[in-house]
């Protein structure tokens, strides 16, 4: 099993940015990829960044490209979604998840390992 926690979430300004954390623990060695989803308020849940836990390119929802960033810290064993220019429709839970089938994708359902969410909310 693998278990995620995030942390980081908070109140911004729009404009603003934010940065927040996803901590994978237990059987680490078995995830192949880890990606940020987010859900607001009466919508589906919406894939933001993913990235190969080998490394290589990150890869973007089309919203989000060019304004998030996602990182993979392997000294503090972190991955961050760093989110700038944000504005009052990025509000949402921001959920981390891990996949230990594939390597890629931005299907939630192929990722089998998720976060409790941390809320970001963006005021205008």
């Amino acid at each position: 099993q693998v278990q995620l926690v995030e942390s980081g979430g908070g109140l911004v300004q729009a404009g603003g940015s934010l940065r927040v954390s996803c901590v994978p623990s237990g059987r680490t060695l078995s995830i192949l990829a880890i990606a940020w989803f987010r859900q607001a308020p009466g919508n589906e849940r919406e894939f933001v960044a993913g990235l190969r836990w080998s490394g290589g390119t990150p890869y973007y929802g089309g919203s989000m490209r060019g304004r998030f960033t996602i990182s993979r810290d392997n000294a503090k064993n972190t991955v961050f979604l760093q989110m700038n220019s944000l504005q009052p429709e990025d509000t949402a839970v921001y959920y981390c998840a891990a996949s230990s089938g594939v390597t890629y994708s931005s299907e939630q359902n192929r990722y089998n390992y998720w976060g409790q969410g941390t809320q970001v909310t963006v005021s205008s």
